[in-house]
């Protein structure tokens, strides 16, 4: 696809977000924490949409962070029924085994500290680990909750805070910051299917292994 195509089809969806406002957020969240990690993308909107006081910041925090737990729930479910196995192909198990290190020794802020930290951290991988340890579930989406509740709650309120300095910025810096974006999603669009394409071969190897 062309470059000003992607651009455009970028624009066009982050236009539909911003006016669908919380709706856009749950939208945003659920495939942020699932899908495609889209670096960024959450806290800017939540930024935005707060800065612009359509409706009371925590409604843009609340709205966030329900996305952001569906989200992490579908991935936290599919690695669930993949157990170990499944991530270990997905991350490689020297990464796995640091991911299920760093889990055992925090348990519950294993998920809580992670979901607070801005990008770039990278937080899908304990999500995974989550799964593929058979966390509780009420533990693991209290946990989730929690983290993703504070993040957002910060970035809305840095929104309603200051609004005018905010919205100034983007009007200005709107195209770079929308680029900024766009790579972002395409690099975490680039190695979610890579590890996708490792996964499926892995398992394809393992099957022929056993019909033999």
């Amino acid at each position: 696809m062309l470059p000003h195509v992607q651009l455009l089809l970028a624009v066009s969806t982050w236009v539909r977000l911003r006016r669908l406002g919380g709706v856009g957020l749950v939208i945003l969240g659920v495939a942020d924490n699932s899908v495609i990690p889209l670096t960024g993308s959450m806290d800017v909107l939540t930024i935005w949409l707060a800065a612009r006081h359509r409706e009371p910041w925590p409604y843009y925090a609340l709205m966030a962070t329900v996305g952001a737990v569906i989200g992490g729930y579908i991935t936290y479910a599919l690695a669930r029924k993949g157990g170990r196995e499944a991530m270990e192909l997905r991350l490689s198990k020297r990464r796995a085994a640091k991911v299920y290190k760093r889990f055992e020794k925090w348990g519950f802020g294993g998920i809580a500290i992670p979901a607070i930290l801005p990008p770039p951290f990278p937080f899908v991988p304990f999500l995974l680990a989550a799964g593929a340890m058979q966390y509780s579930r009420k533990k693991f989406l209290g946990a989730l909750a929690l983290g993703r509740g504070v993040r957002y709650s910060i970035a809305a309120y840095l929104g309603f805070l200051y609004g005018n300095h905010i919205l100034r910025f983007f009007s200005r810096y709107y195209k770079p910051t929308l680029a900024i974006l766009i790579g972002l999603a395409v690099i975490g669009g680039i190695l979610s299917l890579i590890q996708y394409l490792r996964y499926k071969s892995a398992t394809g190897t393992r099957l022929r292994r056993r019909a033999a």
